[in-house]
């Protein structure tokens, strides 16, 4: 077990500002930093912890929106590809 506390945003930034440390760099090290502290193998400092929720969550927000712009697109494309490949019925 880590003796020290690790500060959750330290630890995902490393030095950096945030808008240099790519989504997938946050979210992995989130998942890292949270599924240690859950199994008792991290110290966090816990006050720190609530506020620095926001990185991860900013993170996942945008891969949300990038994933419904997707499947958006992809729904776009599959209805004008029925449409267009489908004749069109008749009463």
């Amino acid at each position: 077990m880590e003796d020290r506390e690790l500060n959750f945003a330290r630890e995902l930034l490393q030095g950096r500002p945030a808008a240099e440390v790519d989504d997938a760099e946050v979210l992995s090290g989130a998942e890292r930093l949270l599924s240690g502290w859950m199994a008792g193998t991290l110290k966090m400092e816990r006050p720190k912890l609530y506020d620095h929720y926001a990185l991860p969550l900013a993170a996942l927000l945008r891969r949300v929106i990038a994933l419904e712009a997707r499947v958006a697109e992809l729904e776009g494309q599959h209805g004008s590809e029925q449409s267009a490949g489908e004749p069109e019925s008749g009463s």
